[in-house]
């Protein structure tokens, strides 16, 4: 362009001769010619040819010289090098259907395999070619309208959170509401059958209905199989759920994010909004907490001034939505085996059950979160489910009758080291050398339905009382006596036998002790 002015500018204005504008700006006199000839047609042509923008005078005026390239062709990109490209895209093409998108072949592979084939071309040429077959054929998409209750998006993502100072992974379950926008969040230690189920169950109980669709991408929980390309078999999982909330599926199709685009917005922001703050907890529950007052917050947020909150429109989609049926209940039931330390293994861990079981087959509900253990119909007791791997749940109320006729092996034991804390002080300071007599008052307790807090509630007190030590004895006087009207002193003028008033005294002291609860 600048060259352009400065021809013309020196020709017209300083009556400089063609020669010599091209000695002094080092060009070809035919060059000067040429952008001569093109600026004498621009200014003869009609005033509304110049000001179009298709004039090629006014282009060459505007953006300088330019070369015809469309007759040019391309040495190195031969067909046989284009056939090898056109395979490899249709191989991707297969591979993306049948869930094996993370197997596709991108342009680096695509170039190796077309130089191992003998041809010689360079990776910025295949680049260039890939580049604009697919943007060729890109897609448009067509945005979507919803109505109240209509659909709701499910999906999983992965948080690495920090619990007892070490990090670990656990999975999020994620719901999106396509209308409101409102989103629901819980965490789990896996991302399997049961927790896909307790993730519906908790979503449908928190918002006391059912919508219509539930839309899902190819995950396992969901799908059981491919039939074909494009039909898709549903898991036990989702076919229970589905009879019991009665609502309708639909799956996704692969690599299509797109189609349920609002949980997977939903799950980048859950995750940014509440755990790029705080991702550090003392236990899962304090996490499963602070999640849920977090998503609380999110859908209270205005997203702007012209719409209302996520809350605010779940309550207009809550009249529209299937009526609630009740909770669910979600378990796998097992029939294992009480081996001869009175615990059943499940999945690496061992949970221990009341001894006199030791040998006998149990029922167990597994749940996400706990395990039920029956025995004939009857529940005999709940352990929390640990996902550690190869870990004991020992409970000392278990092993009573053993330990019973064992008293020495109470001391090494691991039901006294995993008892709560204070059980395992009580031990240590009072009954040491009485094993058996420790064992008795567990015993007394357990018959009784001695509640935990009662129990130290009433050792605390006998402490206060006799800091230099406690029996069994005490506790279970103290335990076993209930409430009754205290003992009033007697205020005649004639009772004055100092024995008796000590004796009155010593017997409202030790009727104040035996009611205590």
């Amino acid at each position: 362009m600048e060259t352009n002015h400065q021809i013309i500018l020196l020709y017209y204005r300083e009556k400089r001769s063609i020669r010599q504008i091209a000695s002094q700006l080092k060009v070809h006199r035919n060059t000067v010619k040429d952008k001569l000839d093109k600026y004498e047609r621009f200014k003869s042509a009609p005033l509304e040819q110049q000001e179009d923008p298709g004039n090629p005078v006014g282009q060459y005026l505007q953006k300088g010289p330019s070369y015809d390239s469309s007759s040019r062709v391309k040495r190195k990109l031969t067909a046989d090098i284009i056939d090898i490209i056109h395979t490899c895209l249709q191989e991707n093409e297969a591979k993306l259907l049948d869930g094996r998108q993370k197997q596709r072949m991108r342009k680096r592979d695509i170039h190796e395999r077309i130089l191992a084939a003998g041809h010689h071309i360079s990776y910025s040429v295949i680049c260039d070619y890939i580049q604009k077959k697919l943007r060729s054929s890109r897609e448009a998409f067509i945005r979507q309208g919803y109505t109240g209750a209509q659909i709701c998006e499910f999906d999983w993502a992965e948080v690495k959170l920090k619990l007892d100072g070490q990090y670990r992974r656990y999975y999020l379950a994620v719901f999106t509401s396509a209308f409101s926008n409102y989103r629901f969040a819980v965490l789990f230690h896996r991302q399997d059958s049961l927790a896909f189920k307790e993730a519906h169950i908790l979503f449908f109980d928190h918002a006391r209905g059912v919508f219509h669709q539930m839309v899902y991408d190819n995950m396992r929980v969901a799908i059981a199989q491919f039939v074909g390309k494009t039909e898709k078999q549903p898991t036990a999982a989702l076919l229970e759920l589905s009879r019991w909330y009665q609502f309708r599926w639909r799956f996704c199709n692969a690599a299509r994010g797109n189609e349920k685009g609002h949980v997977e917005r939903s799950v980048e922001y859950i995750r940014r909004k509440v755990f790029a703050f705080k991702d550090e907890f003392t236990s899962f529950q304090e996490a499963q907490q602070y999640l849920s007052s977090r998503v609380v917050e999110l859908n209270a947020r205005d997203p702007n001034k012209d719409q209302d909150s996520p809350a605010t429109r779940l309550e207009l989609e809550r009249s529209k939505l299937y009526a609630y049926p009740g909770r669910m209940e979600c378990f796998s039931g097992e029939h294992l085996r009480v081996d001869k330390y009175a615990t059943i293994c499940f999945g690496t861990n061992r949970y221990s059950v009341p001894d006199h079981l030791s040998g006998r087959m149990v029922f167990v509900k597994v749940y996400a979160s706990h395990l039920r253990i029956y025995e004939n119909n009857t529940v005999v007791c709940t352990h929390q489910r640990s996902y550690e791997r190869y870990g004991w749940q020992i409970d000392l109320n278990h092993y009573l009758t053993t330990l019973h006729r064992k008293p020495g092996a109470v001391a090494g034991s691991v039901a006294l080291k995993q008892a709560p804390v204070w059980l395992q002080t009580m031990y240590a300071d009072y009954f040491q050398g009485e094993s058996r007599a420790f064992i008795e008052l567990l015993q007394y307790c357990q018959l009784h339905d001695i509640t935990e807090q009662r129990l130290r509630g009433c050792v605390d007190r006998l402490v206060r009382q006799y800091p230099s030590g406690i029996t069994a004895e005490y506790v279970l006087a103290t335990i076993g006596n209930q409430s009754a009207e205290p003992i009033q002193a007697a205020t005649s003028a004639t009772a004055a036998d100092p024995i008796e008033l000590r004796s009155r005294q010593n017997l409202l002291e030790m009727n104040s002790l035996m009611n205590f609860n």
